[in-house]
């Protein structure tokens, strides 16, 4: 039923609704995965598997938007808010620096206790310090929150960041870029084309970023291809997005059940992505949410980067999910999926291609 459509997608023929609609209704994976490794193959023809060393640097954890998903934000005034100081920041990025890192994730709520001077001067401060780091940080409700505050337009917002170090924007806060969902899972957090029009607007301000899709919050199958097919047009109307990730929303700790987040789901979500998204040149495994095997697995469904090693990370985990992996474990991991490991930046640029049976240096296991 399905082979025409994987059919258009691998002869590099656009998909529209009616054609992910079909995919998902489909129960055939493994063809799937089959088709997304092969137009995955076309963007990289090499086997190799990519990943960055890196950290999440959660600043802090108050928040007033108040998603029932999230089980990692205290409201403000709570007597388990906390906001780290700038020394506290600068050592986690030194140990991130020892071992060879080059990105820092940094996020947190949004805190509406913080000026946007703030954020300027801890950008500035951790620049002078750590040149050589890339900052992919702040979610475009972060950064919204920074323009409430301040008083001053989301694009001068983001210039202002800009010029004070920050390099790259995340995709979080995408989950389901539909209102429907978006209005049950978090209703504070804004529209879907907000999301959109924030991360366009970081595009043309020079900041690169990455697109997310969470899925198992009981979203329509419409949802979730009406989801990939505005990235794909703001894709098309900018070209920031250096990668596409997708991953099961967790549900321990938070005011929500999960539907449906079972790895076979995943799985399909990521090829599906990987044949509609047309424009996006790199897919992430999400190994953090999914554990090792099927992020090793996630290779063969389209994804061609392994992601991050996360040296710490707080708010996936403090949903009771926290997959320890060093850096040893990656390149292994990589290896028995056949292909061959390499560390690259944020750019996706590779900085060092492990030859077979060659370790890192330096090893490290995630931290909370």
């Amino acid at each position: 039923m399905i082979d025409h459509i994987l059919e258009r997608a691998l002869a590099g023929e656009r998909l529209g609704l009616e054609d992910g609609l079909e995919l998902f209704a489909s129960n055939e994976l493994e063809k799937l995965g089959h088709y997304a490794n092969l137009v995955m193959q076309k963007w990289h023809p090499e086997p190799i598997t990519t990943f960055v060393i890196g950290r999440n640097v959660n600043y802090t954890n108050v928040c007033d938007t108040y998603c029932r998903f999230c089980a990692f934000y205290r409201p403000p005034g709570s007597k388990e808010g906390y906001v780290l100081s700038n020394e506290e920041i600068y050592q986690k990025i030194q140990e991130t620096v020892d071992v060879g890192g080059t990105e820092i994730l940094m996020q947190g709520g949004t805190n509406p206790d913080l000026p946007l001077d703030y954020y300027l001067e801890l950008l500035r401060g951790i620049k002078q310090r750590f040149p050589q780091i890339t900052m992919h940080s702040f979610s475009t409700a972060e950064v919204k929150k920074m323009a409430d505050v301040s008083g001053l337009p989301i694009e001068e917002v983001l210039r202002q960041l800009k010029q004070a170090g920050l390099d790259s924007l995340p995709g979080a806060g995408g989950e389901i870029l539909d209102d429907r969902t978006r209005r049950k899972i978090s209703r504070l957090k804004g529209s879907w084309k907000e999301w959109i029009d924030i991360q366009k607007a970081a595009h043309r301000a020079g900041l690169p970023g990455t697109a997310t899709m969470v899925i198992g919050f009981g979203e329509e199958m419409e949802e979730r291809v009406l989801s990939l097919m505005r990235i794909r047009e703001a894709q098309d109307e900018t070209g920031g997005f250096t990668a596409f990730i997708t991953w099961t929303f967790q549900p321990d700790n938070t005011n929500m059940k999960a539907v449906n987040n079972t790895p076979e789901e995943y799985l399909k979500t990521l090829a599906i992505a990987r044949l509609m998204l047309d424009n996006i040149p790199n897919f992430q495994s999400s190994w953090v949410t999914m554990g090792p095997e099927i992020g090793k697995l996630s290779l063969s469904y389209g994804a061609n980067d392994f992601g991050s090693t996360m040296m710490e990370e707080n708010v996936v985990s403090a949903a009771k999910c926290a997959y320890k992996v060093n850096t040893n474990l990656i390149l292994q991991l990589i290896r028995e999926a056949g292909k061959i490991p390499a560390q690259r930046n944020t750019k996706y640029e590779i900085l060092r291609v492990f030859q077979e049976g060659e370790q890192a240096e330096v090893d490290f296991v995630m931290q909370n």
